[in-house]
């Protein structure tokens, strides 16, 4: 049994938490996916038991639907989602929790992504699709957009 079931990221941005927090939220289909995969949001009702729901397409037609729900929505600081169950609260089988985070370091801001996982199983699981690199490619995708227009 390992120490923990979470993997996580986290980067400073060089620019301020209310930028960070407008992208992050307003603009994720323009950094959630590494590139060349990309997001599509479906529906987003951002509050507790509100849908999120978005689709992930490949560079050779790949679809992966991602529908779950917010768990907690905290304007300007952190919002939690998990897919173990969708909008109509039917379960869906739960691979993960997902929480983003941000919260003011220096002139910046400190951004962590943090996947929590019901099982050691799933935790190996998500490392071995990548986790730390997509989820790195990520939070530099991030850090570009707020740092170019800060």
């Amino acid at each position: 049994m390992s120490d923990t079931i979470e993997l996580s990221v986290t980067r400073f941005i060089a620019a301020p938490p209310d930028k960070v927090w407008k992208v992050m939220t307003d603009r994720q289909e323009e950094w959630w996916c590494p590139v060349p995969w990309r997001a599509e949001v479906d529906v987003q009702e951002r509050r507790p038991g509100g849908l999120c729901n978005m689709t992930f397409y490949g560079p050779d037609g790949e679809q992966m639907p991602q529908n779950g729900i917010y768990l907690a929505y905290d304007e300007g600081r952190r919002f939690a989602t998990t897919d173990a169950v969708t909008g109509d609260l039917q379960p869906s089988g739960p691979f993960m929790i997902g929480i983003w985070e941000i919260a003011p370091e220096g002139d910046g801001t400190r951004y962590t992504a943090t996947a929590r996982h019901w099982r050691d199983e799933d935790r190996e699981q998500h490392k071995e699709m990548g986790f730390i690199e997509g989820w790195e490619a990520c939070a530099a995708q991030l850090a570009e957009i707020c740092e170019r227009e800060a």
